[in-house]
């Protein structure tokens, strides 16, 4: 089987981002850490992640950023204005977010990760 070119997406102080980051060092799994606050992140892969994820699953609305926005900016969210909101403010960008060659992970939860990955704990 050859082997994913794997990215994972985030911030690096983020508690989530740590806990998959040691699931996949602990499992040996080879990744490419992309910081979206230092780095930056391109409308156009937040796009494409929209389309594959959905936008609902994208913007994080638990985080103090979304929280924070006056209520005008919350309310009547559409996808193109969702997308304008992470693409100003990548902190609002649920997270970890996860290319595994083509499959999208958003979140971390152990159970997805071992099944796109085809390990066991």
């Amino acid at each position: 089987m050859k082997a994913k070119a794997v990215t994972i997406y985030g911030i690096k102080s983020c508690d989530t981002m740590k806990k998959a980051r040691a699931w996949l060092d602990q499992r040996g799994v080879a990744y490419a850490f992309h910081d979206y606050k230092s780095a930056g992140i391109e409308r156009g892969r937040l796009e494409a992640w929209a389309r594959e994820a959905g936008w609902e699953t994208l913007l994080n609305r638990a985080g103090t950023t979304f929280r924070k926005l006056p209520e005008k900016d919350r309310e009547g969210l559409t996808e193109k204005k969702a997308i304008a909101l992470m693409s100003a403010q990548p902190s609002m960008i649920k997270r970890p977010v996860l290319d595994a060659g083509g499959t999208l992970l958003v979140g971390f939860k152990p159970e997805q990760y071992e099944k796109a990955f085809g390990v066991r704990r």
